[in-house]
């Protein structure tokens, strides 16, 4: 579903503009299924659930931030307090996430918010060729190469995830 961004969602167009904008060429594909976990992703693009990035809202101290992390992997929230320099870091609520981000818990993207928020990407989705990210609805993703991600994210690449 690539095309111009008016035939579109207004969520989806969102993104198209943004990933236009940083010179990130992609493609959004929907899936009726939807893609709304990981799991569920990975299923309906065909790859390893690894490769799929989760965009994580979360409150550190009282400002917004967002955390992009593997599919299978857990975000610690202590790494995600050091890297934002916060006294408390928290999940946030979905009226937190929507208003921080445009987007609603299940299908935020890793750009295209509606206003500025500190982004950090997991160092561990770094090792993929390809990764899976959402599109800003629970039902679309597109593909990208994620040193193109972080770059057109302005994501500041961070170890955040848990020891396995």
């Amino acid at each position: 579903m690539d095309g111009h961004p008016a035939d579109t969602h207004p969520n989806i167009a969102r993104v198209l503009l943004a990933a236009e904008g940083a010179g990130l060429a992609i493609t959004v594909q929907r899936f009726p299924e939807g893609t709304r976990t990981a799991v569920d992703a990975a299923r309906a693009v065909g790859c390893a659930v690894a490769q799929i990035v989760k965009s994580l809202v979360f409150m550190a101290d009282d400002r917004a931030v967002v955390a992009l992390v593997a599919g299978d992997d857990r975000l610690d929230l202590a790494k995600l307090a050091v890297a934002t320099g916060a006294q408390q870091v928290r999940r946030a609520d979905g009226d937190e996430a929507r208003s921080a981000t445009g987007y609603a818990i299940g299908g935020v993207p890793p750009i295209g918010y509606t206003g500025p928020v500190p982004v950090f990407m997991d160092t561990r989705l770094l090792v993929h060729h390809q990764v899976w990210a959402a599109a800003g609805l629970p039902d679309a993703v597109f593909s990208v190469e994620p040193s193109a991600l972080a770059a057109a994210a302005g994501a500041q690449p961070v170890d955040l995830a848990e020891e396995r």
